[in-house]
């Protein structure tokens, strides 16, 4: 497995396990286990993640709740909400990484921890917040 999709994982599992208990997520990173079973050349990309997606999650809701018509966020399974938070940090906060493999690891990782239907789901979304970058309505970190 790639180093950043390892990475990727991680953040998941990490957002996801934060979205569910509601504790001081900062705190937490240090503590979390799979980073301390992670090559050194992984945990620094995933803390980078961890933290940019916490810091700016509310901003990222707004966002994934305006591109996802008929969809409240909290009615989102939390493996599709919180892959849709990195995914979404990543487009608008991480320029040196190309939005096609943003989406492609998205797409990958719903696939891979969530239902039947969340590849399609978080694409859908995705591909909605990728025409809007292209289209200039929504400004990204160059």
């Amino acid at each position: 497995m790639r180093k950043r999709t390892k990475a990727r994982e991680i953040v998941l599992q990490f957002l996801y396990q934060q979205d569910i208990r509601k504790d001081d997520w900062l705190s937490n990173i240090a503590d979390f286990e799979l980073l301390k079973e992670v090559e050194d050349d992984v945990a620094p990309f995933a803390i980078a993640l961890m933290k940019g997606t916490l810091e700016n999650i509310s901003t990222l809701d707004d966002l994934i709740a305006k591109s996802a018509q008929n969809w409240q966020i909290k009615r989102m399974s939390a493996v599709d909400r919180n892959v849709l938070r990195l995914a979404a940090y990543e487009l608008i906060h991480e320029s040196d990484i190309p939005i096609k493999v943003s989406i492609n690891e998205a797409i990958n990782l719903a696939k891979k921890y969530g239902d039947e239907e969340s590849g399609k789901f978080v694409n859908g979304i995705l591909d909605k917040i990728k025409r809007d970058i292209d289209d200039g309505q929504i400004k990204t970190k160059s």
